[in-house]
């Protein structure tokens, strides 16, 4: 499945035991000459909690497990309802990240074709990424980094990001370097990001452990808080984010973050492990 063609392997876990070591696991079906292809894979488990539908893994495609993944979340959603196991438009998912809210809008045929988000509170705190910098805050704010020094917003979705309001063609130029920062320990999402109209926003996204994606959930909803709290969007409105495979609708509000997009399943199958 995919949501603006950032694509994941998903395995049914609630019919079929979990894969033993998906870190290695990722890496072997995530390569798109060699496996199946896609950004990652992910386990949809039964919940820990009763009140709960479902948990989510989410394993990059160089094997190392994620907080969470907005756009996943979305195909989760829709994979939970077309296949009956929620009965309403309502679904809780359990990731690394919190408990995120589902809001489902299936079709007069049943399918869904879009789902909302609640993404959470986003965090404004260094500490909350980690990022080894010094303040309260990092909006807009000049840092030294081993490419160069560059205006940076650091946010936090469950997950870290370093929003630049740079060219998104750099994306591949200083991505790499940025993510593995001796600032941010446990490495660090980049967006790039450029103003292209009343609360239109353009985003290329180097993502931690996977490079380049055509789509980051997480990452077009930090971009949307980096743009209102330095003053290039106007937060009482939704903010049209355009990635490379589509676009994700975001609202930022003082208690959560709400992410609104498509997700599609591509196709299904067996394979031997």
């Amino acid at each position: 499945m995919h949501g603006c063609g950032n694509d994941y392997i998903f395995f049914d876990c609630f019919t079929q035991p979990a894969p033993e070591n998906p870190e290695a696991l990722s890496v072997r079906l995530s390569d798109r000459n060699f496996g199946i292809g896609g950004d990652g894979i992910v386990l949809i488990l039964p919940p820990e909690s009763g009140e709960n539908d479902a948990r989510m893994r989410i394993f990059n495609a160089d094997g190392s497990e994620a907080m969470m993944c907005g756009n996943a979340t979305r195909c989760i959603g829709k994979y939970l309802y077309e296949r009956g196991y929620v009965k309403t438009n309502i679904a809780r998912l359990e990731t690394n990240s919190g408990v995120k809210i589902l809001t489902l809008y299936p079709d007069d045929g049943g399918e869904i074709k879009s789902v909302r988000v609640n993404m959470g509170r986003a965090s404004l705190d260094p500490a909350a990424l980690p990022a080894l910098v010094d303040g309260e805050r990092v909006v807009g704010q000049k840092v030294a980094l081993s490419c160069g020094t560059h205006k940076i917003t650091l946010v936090s979705m469950g997950n870290p990001h370093c929003v630049l309001f740079e060219s998104p063609e750099l994306v591949a130029e200083l991505g790499p370097s940025i993510e593995r920062d001796p600032i941010f320990p446990h490495r660090v999402n980049v967006e790039f990001v450029e103003v292209t109209g009343e609360n239109e926003l353009r985003m290329r996204v180097w993502e931690r452990g996977s490079g380049e994606t055509l789509a980051c959930g997480t990452g077009a909803c930090a971009a949307a808080v980096a743009a209102v709290e330095c003053g290039l969007c106007d937060g009482s409105k939704s903010i049209v984010v355009a990635l490379r495979g589509g676009e994700l609708s975001i609202e930022y509000t003082p208690d959560a973050v709400y992410m609104t997009g498509p997700a599609e399943i591509v196709f299904e199958g067996e394979v031997e492990l």
